[in-house]
């Protein structure tokens, strides 16, 4: 089956703006722990209540929480003494992130498979972004958590439309698929993060992430999710060549050094890297 690129992306688009394409949903937790954060009042106690019911979350956050994401120096074992060491930002960034995985599923086998992927992809920049932002910025590292954990936020509604549509779902069309989030899911990946009202330095992130020669005077979440994508996954030009970080201008805006092969020089923080993967997979 030949599939339009250009006419599944028009058929996306205009259903989006005449508000009959259905934008993700974050989970209900996700929602009452945002509107938690929008509350000065907020404290440690309301956001155990919000966050206890849901042990397997609970668990997750205080995995984070014993993990370098958060550096701290005794273990511990309760939620409540997560989210202490965590604080309230933090923890609701935290938690919004982490909630969202529960969206990256699908009831087709090979939408499902790729969508977990997806997530794994995302959860892996998203501890190389943290531990990026800790050592080499004076940045947020919670928001760059979260940004790594949106970056691919895009692709979900187009994996989705693909599966109500019942398109492109066989694995001979899978470059077809490619193509067609290649050129869809960086806007869409902006449009569902303003509409979940994320922080202006994080919403253009899905689709600023992908220039990886931009350069500007301050460092923020955008470079920071560029050098740990190209850490990750890399970057390749339209010949398919890879792209060699010191054509990368986030790396040097950062501070990284780079190896006689020219790969970033990260291996003191690898096993960092590696224990904060863990903690959000």
């Amino acid at each position: 089956m030949t599939v339009d690129v250009e006419e599944v992306k028009s058929d996306l688009l205009n259903a989006l703006e005449h508000d009959k394409l259905v934008l993700p949903t974050l989970p209900e937790i996700a929602l009452q722990v945002r509107e938690a954060a929008n509350d000065p009042n907020t404290d440690i106690p309301r956001l155990q209540d919000l966050i206890g019911n849901d042990a397997a979350l609970s668990a997750r956050v205080v995995r984070v929480a014993n993990s370098p994401l958060v550096r701290g120096v005794q273990a511990i074992e309760h939620l409540q003494a997560a989210l202490s060491r965590l604080g309230v930002t933090y923890s609701c960034n935290l938690v919004l992130g982490l909630a969202m995985e529960q969206m990256f599923q699908a009831t087709n086998d090979g939408i499902d498979t790729r969508l977990r992927e997806v997530w794994s992809r995302s959860a892996e920049v998203a501890a190389i972004a943290n531990v990026l932002c800790q050592h080499y910025t004076r940045l947020e590292p919670d928001k760059a958590t979260l940004a790594g954990l949106t970056h691919l936020i895009g692709v979900l509604p187009v994996l989705t439309y693909a599966e109500e549509n019942d398109i492109l779902l066989e694995e001979e069309e899978s470059e077809q698929l490619d193509a067609v989030i290649e050129a869809i899911a960086p806007d869409l990946g902006v449009k569902i993060l303003e509409s979940w009202s994320f922080h202006p330095s994080l919403t253009h992130v899905p689709k600023d992430h992908l220039d990886y020669r931009r350069d500007t005077d301050e460092v923020d979440y955008i470079d920071i999710v560029v050098v740990a994508r190209l850490q990750s996954y890399g970057y390749e030009d339209s010949s398919g060549r890879k792209i060699s970080s010191r054509e990368v201008p986030a790396v040097a805006k950062l501070g990284l050094e780079l190896d006689d092969s020219e790969d970033l020089e990260l291996g003191l923080h690898i096993e960092e890297i590696d224990m904060a993967v863990e903690s959000l997979q």
